[in-house]
C-alpha cells in the first residue's frame, strides 16, 4: 500500500491510499494502528509529508563511495546525529537557505527514509523489520559551511535548519519493499541527475542500523530512520554544486516515488 497524508477540501489532515492512476481512497484507522479502506475517492488538496515524526534519526557515511569520495574511513559503528522535528518539510513546499545564520554552501542528499511502527529496545537485526512499518523518500539537506566549519565538531547545527529534511511523497508498506538493500536511488538537480547509485552500497544494511540505534536505547513508534546518501553530492563535486534560489530538487526512490522540492531563499524581518 501507498499510504499518503495530505490536507482535505476543507483543511483536515487525511490520509488515503494512492492508486495507480494517481486517484486516492479515503483510509480509516492511523499509520501505528494500521488502515482500513472506506472505498471513497479523497479530495487531495495538499500534498504533506506523509507522517509527522516522533523523531527523526538520521546515519551518515553508510555509502561506500560516498564515504570514499568525502575522504573518510568506513566507520566501525553506525554514525547518528539527529535533525530536529522543525527541520521537517513536505513534498513541493520550498527548502529555505539559511539567510539569518547564512550558509552558502547548503547540499542535497537523497536518503532511504525507514519508519519505525512499533516501540523497539534492544532488537536483534533478524527481528528488525518486524517493527517497520514503512518506507519513503527523504532529503537530507546539509549546510556544509555549518555542518563542517561552525558547529563545534557537532554535525546537527548544519543538518537541522527549517525546511531540511523534506519527505515523502507516500509511505510505501513493507509488503511492496522485501528489501530494502536493492532499490535505485538518486537525486535529480533541475532535472540532471547528480546521484544514481543503489542502496545495495549501504555499509550498514538497513536492519543493522536498527539493531544499533535501538541498543540500550527504544525507539518509539513513529521514529523516522535516515539511512545515509549515495556518492555524488554538491560538496565533492569539481566544482561543488551548492543549492541556489530557483533551483529544484527531486529524490526518486525504487518502489517508492519522487520527492520534488523548490529552493527558496529564507526570509528574515
Amino acid at each position: 500500500m501507498k499510504i499518503i497524508r495530505h490536507l482535505d477540501s476543507e483543511g483536515r489532515i487525511t490520509h488515503s491510499e494512492l492508486q495507480a492512476d494517481g486517484t486516492a481512497l479515503l483510509l480509516k484507522g492511523d499509520l501505528l494502528n494500521g488502515f482500513q479502506s472506506t472505498g471513497k475517492k479523497a479530495e487531495v488538496k495538499k500534498l504533506l509529508a506523509p507522517l509527522a515524526p516522533i523523531q527523526i534519526l538520521a546515519i551518515g557515511l553508510n555509502y561506500r563511495r560516498h564515504a570514499t569520495e568525502m575522504g573518510s574511513k568506513f566507520p566501525e559503528y553506525p554514525v547518528l546525529f539527529i535533525k530536529s522535528i522543525s527541520s521537517l518539510q513536505n513534498p513541493e513546499d520550498p527548502i529555505l537557505l539559511p539567510r539569518h545564520l547564512r550558509s552558502d554552501r547548503v547540499d542535497y542528499e537523497c536518503e532511504l527514509a525507514v519508519v519505525i511502527g512499533r516501540d523497539c529496545k534492544n532488537v536483534s537485526a533478524s527481528k528488525a523489520f518486524d517493527y517497520v512499518t514503512g518506507y519513503t523518500c527523504a532529503n537530507d539537506v546539509s549546510a556544509r559551511d555549518w555542518q563542517k566549519n561552525a558547529g563545534g565538531g557537532q554535525w546537527c547545527r548544519g543538518k537541522t535548519f527549517d525546511t531540511f529534511c523534506p519527505i515523502g511523497p507516500c509511505l510505501v508498506t513493507p509488503d511492496e519493499i522485501p528489501d530494502p538493500q536493492n532499490l535505485k536511488i538518486r537525486t535529480l538537480l533541475n532535472e540532471e541527475a547528480v546521484q544514481d547509485w543503489s542502496t545495495n552500497d549501504m555499509i550498514f544494511t538497513v536492519a543493522q542500523i536498527i539493531e544499533f540505534l535501538s541498543g540500550s536505547t527504544t525507539l518509539p513508534a513513529g521514529t523516522v530512520i535516515l539511512t545515509g546518501t549515495p556518492h555524488g553530492v554538491g560538496m565533492a563535486s569539481t566544482p561543488p554544486r551548492w543549492l541556489r534560489p530557483g533551483d529544484q530538487i527531486t529524490i526518486e526512490i525504487e518502489k517508492i516515488g519522487s520527492l520534488t522540492n523548490p529552493v527558496a531563499e529564507e526570509v528574515t524581518p
